[in-house]
């Protein structure tokens, strides 16, 4: 199962790889369908017609994709009007899906082992700090290559 689930994240690395680029693309202020529109000197009355819709309804939607209300059909009829394609992707904000789950498992490793540590601080029973180190990143190595869910608490 651990191979199965490694396997599955370097999967989706792959799949995602062609977009992490994306990642540096800033949203235009008004929204990708008014600058592109606008840019191809297409008249909001000329895309209405071409998504049977008025010259306001075309406001509407521009509006609503600038405000982060619009929705992914919405979207994507815009585009098909526009001889477009969208393409749609959710990417780590940093690195690849495999470096998220390495971050989230060193921090809940972290996490674990300075509160089990301040626990046998009181017993007088605390570790040292390279003692720490390694015993962290032996159970984040664990968490991660388990899985477990609670790396998303």
């Amino acid at each position: 199962m651990r191979n199965k689930r490694k396997l599955l994240v370097e999967q989706l690395d792959k799949k995602l790889q062609p977009f992490f680029e994306s990642r540096k693309v800033l949203t235009p202020e008004r929204g990708w369908i008014n600058t592109i529109r606008t840019t191809l000197n297409m008249t909001m009355a000329q895309l209405g017609t071409k998504l049977t819709i008025t010259r306001q309804g075309v406001k509407r939607i521009e509006e609503s994709e600038a405000n982060g209300r619009i929705t992914l059909n919405s979207l994507r009829d815009a585009a098909n009007a526009m001889d477009l394609k969208l393409v749609y992707a959710l990417v780590p904000k940093n690195g690849t899906i495999d470096d998220l789950i390495q971050t989230k498992a060193e921090k809940l490793a972290q996490k674990i082992v300075l509160r089990t540590n301040q626990n046998m601080k009181l017993e007088d029973q605390g570790i040292g700090d390279e003692k720490m180190a390694k015993t962290i990143k032996e159970l984040a190595e664990e968490l991660k290559r388990e899985m477990r869910k609670s790396l998303w608490d």
